[in-house]
């Protein structure tokens, strides 16, 4: 039926090649759509009741031919449906003193191991990360890590926020002030994060938590190890003893997410369960071991 009425409306602009736009005086168009255009919209009005998903839509009537574009109403296109269900995270946008804060903590690793990478940028940064795990056990690589955060502050700034802000409210204020000090600075190296609440065991609720979505230095690291000794123990060594503040944070490495709690207390090593995770799946040297020593344990991390 609808073929039907297109090639009526085609037919029509032979048909009528002129109308009357004011009485007594007759405009002459040389098959244009304008001439179809009483036929076209008679078809249009049939077709929305007897096809209730089609519709038909005049196209540009500077055209010197008649057009009528038909479509479906009642199918959304591909990449409507692709941009209604895909759901991505956040994403962080660089701002203008990502590169300085990148920068200064790149040369504070340099100056603690006396090495450099070629790689520019956050890439080389993750191979400085990785050259402090080699030559060193997991505890001087901590201690190394420990001696790089403190590097970035002025040491009368960290004694003075240990000695005024921390006993405030029991370390309340003091793990809020960090908490959003984090959140804010700390995104160019970890990513999108969000202050949320932290549940202290005494039953308390304090807004002293950072909720990371998806941590870059992890995901770009592609080693628990690294994570661990470079990032989780000596941050949480540094706010407990050098800014007064308790810290547990908690790295999924199954979506690489993590939760920073200031304000508690961490648990001993040997009852830190996350200090006995296996290597992450990307790992490429935890796929060699496996590839080498097939049937063996090779799950556990051994640089964690």
């Amino acid at each position: 039926m609808v073929k039907e009425l297109v090639y009526i409306a085609l037919l029509s602009n032979k048909i009528y090649p002129s109308f009357s736009v004011n009485p007594g005086k007759k405009i002459r168009l040389k098959k244009s759509f304008n001439a179809c255009q009483p036929m076209a919209m008679a078809i249009s009005h049939q077709i929305s009741y007897s096809s209730p998903s089609i519709s038909c839509h005049k196209i540009n009537q500077r055209n010197t031919s008649a057009r009528i574009n038909c479509f479906s109403t009642g199918q959304k296109s591909k990449s409507r449906i692709e941009a209604t269900e895909t759901k991505t995270r956040t994403e962080y946008k660089p701002g203008m003193l990502d590169n300085v804060f990148l920068n200064l903590f790149r040369n504070k690793m340099v100056q603690e191991i006396g090495w450099d990478s070629e790689k520019p940028g956050y890439d080389g940064l993750i191979d400085v990360a990785h050259r402090i795990m080699i030559g060193r056990s997991n505890s001087e690589a901590t201690e190394s890590a420990v001696r790089i955060l403190r590097a970035l502050f002025p040491p009368l700034l960290l004694e003075l926020y240990k000695m005024l802000i921390a006993p405030i409210a029991g370390g309340k204020v003091a793990a809020i002030m960090v908490a959003r000090v984090t959140a804010v600075s700390c995104q160019w190296l970890m990513g999108p994060c969000t202050v949320n609440t932290v549940h202290l065991p005494n039953g308390s609720s304090w807004s002293s938590g950072v909720f990371v979505e998806k941590c870059k230095y992890l995901e770009e690291s592609k080693c628990v190890g690294v994570c661990i000794n470079t990032c989780k123990l000596p941050t949480q060594t540094f706010f407990k003893e050098y800014m007064g503040v308790p810290l547990v944070m908690e790295p999924n490495f199954s979506d690489y997410t993590c939760q920073f709690n200031f304000g508690v207390l961490p648990p001993p090593p040997e009852e830190d369960s996350f200090l006995k995770e296996p290597c992450l799946e990307l790992c490429p040297n935890a796929t060699r071991r496996r590839e080498i020593n097939s049937g063996t344990n090779t799950l556990k991390c051994p640089k964690a």
